[in-house]
């Protein structure tokens, strides 16, 4: 059995260059840098990779994990500048004995040293969204937006299985900031035997529940995908609005070692990419009623190509 289950729509080309690798053999950890790399390339995805957003200073700081789900080893970036595909980087850490998360300039020097490729994030659209958000910033009740993290879960037919996540985290973050998705546990989660989860939304919140360990945990004790996904995402919401009124984006996704999976979000829409063995590549459209009850529904090829063209469309 083979799988793969990816955050939002903007995976879903990644996760198709991916499945391939998987129908043919290849190795979960090989499909997951694929698809991850898709995203963190492609320009005009504006939370993850190259044209992401910056933070306060127009920067772009680039946070991202890998985990393997068999040897449970794992690696991190965090705030890492001018590197394309933390994703990569991510996934050498995790073959070190230690010094498995590296921040800043740590990270950057490890990169270097290694060979991994330099780059300015920095788009000149992105340096437009900067602009623009700036001067809205008087206006706004907020100033933070745009945490669209790519994460996926990846099984092979060798029964071996990962987890990583990508993002360029907040919009305007202040400088150094880190969020849920290179922490072990909250940005993602892994054990081959069991199954892994992977997370995106407001990091602040998400880490306050260790939300993809405690998927994985659910499952260890029987639960389904799905029933683990909603069980972590309503507790969590309820638990943080019971004690302080409100709760940020929580949104999560999930595949065990038989490739079944489950996903579930505390927002108007949240979108998955899915595909395995027994399921054609697929785009769901998730959604959450009063009662916490996850609704899904396979999304048309009209909104799948929507999601790109508003994402690609000329500045304003």
């Amino acid at each position: 059995m083979w799988g793969m289950i990816a955050t939002w729509r903007m995976a879903l080309e990644g996760v198709e260059k991916a499945s391939s690798l998987l129908k043919e053999n290849g190795s979960c950890f090989d499909a997951l840098e694929t698809a991850v790399k898709a995203v963190e390339d492609f320009p005009f995805y504006k939370s993850v990779g190259y044209g992401g957003l910056p933070n306060e200073e127009m920067e772009v700081e680039l946070d991202a994990a890998f985990m393997n789900g068999t040897t449970m080893d794992f690696g991190a970036v965090a705030a890492l500048r001018d590197f394309a595909n933390p994703i990569s980087i991510a996934r050498s850490l995790s073959k070190e004995p230690v010094n498995n998360l590296l921040v800043g300039d740590g990270a950057a020097k490890y990169a270097a040293v290694n060979g991994f490729e330099r780059k300015n994030m920095l788009t000149e659209r992105a340096k437009h969204y900067y602009e623009k958000r700036r001067k809205e910033l008087s206006q706004a009740d907020r100033p933070y937006d745009g945490h669209d993290t790519v994460g996926v879960v990846s099984l092979d037919h060798n029964s071996e299985m990962c987890a990583g996540t990508s993002t360029s985290g907040l919009f305007m973050k202040r400088r150094g900031r880190v969020g849920d998705s290179p922490i072990c546990g909250s940005g993602c989660y892994v054990d081959s035997e069991i199954g892994g989860a992977s997370a995106t939304g407001l990091g602040e919140d998400l880490m306050k529940g260790c939300i993809s360990y405690e998927i994985v945990r659910r499952m260890k004790e029987g639960m389904t995908p799905q029933e683990a996904c909603e069980m972590a995402v309503n507790m969590l919401d309820e638990r943080l609005r019971k004690q302080r009124g409100s709760a940020g984006d929580l949104s999560v996704v999930a595949m065990n070692a038989k490739g079944e999976w489950g996903c579930a979000t505390n927002i108007e829409t949240f979108s998955v990419v899915v595909c395995s063995e027994v399921q054609p590549l697929s785009v769901y459209r998730v959604s959450r009623d009063h009662e916490g009850n996850m609704k899904r529904e396979l999304a048309d090829q009209e909104w799948i190509d929507d999601y790109v063209a508003q994402r690609s469309k000329p500045l304003e």
